[in-house]
């Protein structure tokens, strides 16, 4: 095997995020990934003590990726019905590119989750609910809405990525349809 020179952790965690989108986070080992870089079946190691720590990092990354889409949906500028749009199919567009990752930064490990990994989780969270908490008088309590809103983006992204929906239901359409509903819903409840 070759010195390694550059950036073995980042080659590693962009090798472990096509491993885990074509075969899933289960064909995963760092044994395989230090071979498919050509680098000592040790070097992972250096990096991350274990399988789940490369997990965590590979979840870590992918919420990343997701607060920037997030951040780019939101930043548009426009009403706050255009911005939640936006950000609603942003959420799903990145879901049903990524399932494979998203699927594993919302698993469930054999242990609590890492500090990084709670972080960035929080940033992608946060980041939804300063949009969220910017609606007015739209929203009544932003963090419940939050939680109602990506259970059904998820399964929105869930149904489009297994090809599960009718033709006729486009994601891009549920998508607006459910933002619709839900902010007629939480008007209606705020008055009620």
């Amino acid at each position: 095997m070759a010195y390694h020179h550059g950036n073995l952790r980042a080659e590693l965690l962009a090798r472990a995020e096509e491993v885990v989108a074509t075969d899933g986070a289960d064909a995963l080992s760092l044994r395989s990934l230090a071979r498919d870089i050509g680098v000592s079946h040790a070097a992972p190691g250096r990096h991350f003590p274990d399988r789940l720590a490369l997990l965590d990092a590979l979840a870590v990354e992918g919420f990343g990726q997701l607060d920037r889409t997030l951040e780019a949906a939101i930043s548009g500028g426009g009403t706050f019905e255009n911005r939640l749009n936006r950000t609603a199919l942003a959420y799903v567009g990145f879901a049903t590119e990524h399932p494979a990752l998203l699927e594993l930064m919302y698993a469930r490990k054999h242990r609590d989750p890492t500090v990084d990994l709670r972080a960035a989780s929080d940033a992608a969270a946060r980041t939804l609910l300063s949009l969220l908490a910017d609606s007015g008088a739209a929203i009544d309590d932003p963090e419940r809405f939050g939680v109602i809103l990506l259970a059904c983006l998820q399964g929105i992204a869930a149904l489009a990525a297994g090809n599960s929906l009718p033709p006729q239901h486009h994601p891009d359409r549920l998508v607006a349809d459910a933002v619709q509903r839900l902010l007629r819903g939480s008007r209606d409840g705020s008055r009620g």
